[in-house]
């Protein structure tokens, strides 16, 4: 059974869906993804999970907001965390609260290591998707720019078409543009986030996130994107890290092996018997 509810906080409604049964666990998803985009993977992790979804404002059926920053995204993320559709008690009320898994993709990958960083022992583990990544140097050199804003630009005019459903993006291409450049700069600093979080940490990881062209941008964002994990794994050697020949879209392209990851690094914790 799935339920659903709304939290109101910092001006804005956050939908808030619930469901399956078993270990806690709470799907952050990305900038220009919903919970109506995730469904597959949500799926599959309600066979062993009692998992919480919800849409960062500006997405999917939450509501606009004044100003789209990382702040405001990790506002929504802990009104989610600390509301009661995620007191993971059992649903009647009646069990024990208990620590979820919290999973990230991409943006909601950093929301989520900031969110444990400031949080010790709120969560029991990261599941961190093609976010989070210490990159050694900026993705959005000088010469990226004209790309970017292309690529801004046709990101919302395609929103247009699903604007009134449950996949919209109210995004305007200034403040995907703005949004990039802010996220760059918190990827920069974001190893010091790493140094104090408390609980296990696994991460899943496309091997192309800009594709598998050998021209362009392809190979420089690739290459960067491997020398940031391997710069994170050599101050956290104990970081759990699982590699997926895909690009970006990874967690639309391969759910199931996601859930699965997901599963195996859940089997240690559940006991013998499991």
């Amino acid at each position: 059974m799935t339920t659903t509810s709304s939290l109101h906080h910092d001006g804005v409604r956050i939908p808030v869906s619930r469901g399956g049964r078993g270990r806690p666990l709470v799907l952050c998803p990305g900038l220009h993804s919903t919970q109506a985009d995730l469904y597959e993977l949500t799926a599959l992790l309600r066979r062993d999970h009692d998992v919480v979804t919800f849409d960062l404002r500006g997405h999917g059926l939450a509501s606009a907001a004044d100003r789209y920053t990382f702040d405001g995204f990790l506002s929504d993320l802990a009104a989610v965390l600390n509301g009661p559709a995620a007191g993971m008690a059992e649903p009647d009320g009646r069990g024990p609260h208990s620590a979820p898994l919290l999973v990230g993709y991409s943006l909601g990958a950093d929301l989520a290591v900031h969110y444990a960083a400031e949080h010790p022992g709120s969560v029991a583990g990261l599941i961190l998707v093609d976010g989070a990544n210490p990159l050694p140097e900026p993705f959005l050199a000088e010469a990226d720019l004209p790309w970017f804003r292309a690529l801004a630009e046709d990101q919302a005019r395609e929103a247009e078409r699903t604007r009134g459903t449950a996949r919209q993006v109210l995004l305007s291409a200034r403040d995907i543009l703005g949004l990039g450049a802010e996220i760059d700069g918190i990827r920069s600093g974001i190893l010091d986030r790493y140094r104090r979080i408390d609980c296990p940490i696994t991460m899943i990881m496309s091997t192309a996130i800009a594709g598998d062209s050998g021209e362009g941008r392809a190979p420089r964002h690739n290459r960067l994107w491997r020398a940031g994990v391997e710069r994170l794994v050599h101050e956290r050697p104990h970081i759990s890290i699982s590699w997926l020949d895909a690009d970006h879209r990874l967690v639309f392209t391969h759910a199931p092996d996601i859930a699965e990851i997901i599963r195996s690094a859940c089997r240690p914790a559940e006991g013998p018997d499991s």
